[in-house]
């Protein structure tokens, strides 16, 4: 029998979710270490090529560890549901007010998106591709389906796969040979972005999700018309995103479940081993595993390996009670937005700081950006610790 989401029993709070979520953070700040800059000082090593490619985006398919950022902290969202619609029952909120505090919580993420893209720009910038942007775009959704049940959740994850699908492979794609440099893809870039045969209704900035964008965001003033985002990624990306936050949901609603917790895990490594071998048959057969545009085959695919990644750590540290190297994790999970935060809005700052106030000479050579890189994580992570020895808890 499940505990429902909507108990009023306070939910234990999982150090794993707290860990996993200060790794995912963490290893985003990190701007990948650094290794590129390695990578190029030896490029006959397979070994800082491999490190690179798990440092780096991919150019258009496939993804290594470093593509599973966004995936693992949309999960997270997703995960964190049942716990926190358990909490706010227990503080005795009505069904109308948690609803409202469902909006208001979408409408801000929206808005720091917003934010975050405006920079310093002259006007807002009405884009939404990051990934709190796309959070919000996809939560209220996703909270509708807390505590309805594996059954209307599966089948609310297929029908938005299906959708999702058939809206790009029903958009005619452009002819073999098309130069798409006005829409960004540069011929070196079209190595990677431009797909044979079916696959072509996936194309980089020549899709169904880039077509919508091109009417969509020119509904919005902005300094000039918008034609392409440079990197491929849409607006629509929230919907197949929602995939990715209902897994979460459903590993959430697993662990508050009744079950004994060995049954938990089975849970999350089955669940994970399914949807892995359902994104790598999508991928090779109906749409290529693209994360730029959140395909279907990609939200199972990363759907998987977070499932697998969190059961891991659930394992070691709930399960087997292996909690002590956690706390410098924890610190900064239980802080992930003011990281996050931190980190797009200071991140040229902190760099500039370490070079003024440390001897500037160690942040050249080969090794110097992954010192630099070192040192705006260290400073980021004192930030959260000051924050938690504060007992400082910033939430939306």
């Amino acid at each position: 029998m499940s505990t429902p989401s909507g108990s009023a029993t306070l939910p234990e709070r999982l150090v794993s979710l707290d860990a996993f979520r200060g790794l995912t953070m963490l290893f985003m700040a990190s701007s990948g270490f650094g290794v590129a800059q390695l990578a190029k000082a030896h490029p006959d090593s397979a070994f800082w090529d491999f490190l690179r490619y798990h440092t780096s985006h991919a150019a258009w398919v496939g993804g290594g560890a470093w593509d599973m950022i966004q995936p693992a902290f949309m999960f997270m969202v997703g995960m964190a549901l049942p716990f926190s619609s358990s909490r706010r029952t227990a503080d005795g909120q009505d069904n109308r007010k948690r609803f409202f505090h469902t909006l208001w919580r979408a409408f801000v993420l929206v808005a720091l998106g917003v934010f975050l893209a405006t920079g310093t720009s002259k006007q807002p910038v009405f884009v939404f591709p990051n990934v709190l942007a796309q959070i919000g775009l996809g939560y209220v959704f996703v909270t509708l389906l807390v505590g309805r049940g594996w059954k209307a959740q599966t089948t609310a994850i297929g029908l938005i796969a299906i959708a999702t699908w058939a809206a790009f492979a029903l958009t005619p794609a452009v002819a073999p040979g098309t130069d798409l440099r006005a829409v960004g893809v540069t011929p070196e870039l079209a190595q990677e972005a431009v797909l044979p045969g079916f696959f072509a209704h996936w194309n980089m900035n020549a899709n169904f999700a880039a077509g919508f964008d091109q009417w969509f965001l020119n509904l919005f003033p902005g300094e000039k018309p918008f034609t392409y985002n440079g990197g491929g990624y849409a607006t629509l990306n929230f919907v197949p995103a929602i995939i990715t936050m209902t897994l979460g949901l459903m590993a959430g609603e697993a662990l508050r479940s009744e079950r004994t917790p060995p049954s938990k895990l089975a849970w999350l490594l089955r669940t994970g081993a399914l949807c892995l071998a359902l994104g790598v048959l999508a991928g090779l057969t109906v749409c290529p595993i693209v994360k730029r545009l959140w395909t279907p085959s990609w939200a199972l695919f990363s759907g998987g390996v977070v499932l697998w990644a969190f059961g891991f750590l659930y394992w070691l540290i709930d399960l087997k009670g292996r909690k002590g190297w956690t706390f410098p994790f924890v610190v900064v999970g239980t802080n992930s937005i003011a990281i996050y935060l931190a980190y797009q809005l200071c991140g040229g700052w902190l760099r500039a700081l370490a070079k003024t106030w440390l001897a500037a000479g160690i942040f050249t050579g080969p090794y110097g950006e992954l010192l630099l890189c070192l040192a705006v994580l260290a400073q980021l992570w004192v930030f959260c610790w000051w924050l938690w020895q504060r007992k400082v808890f910033i939430r939306i």
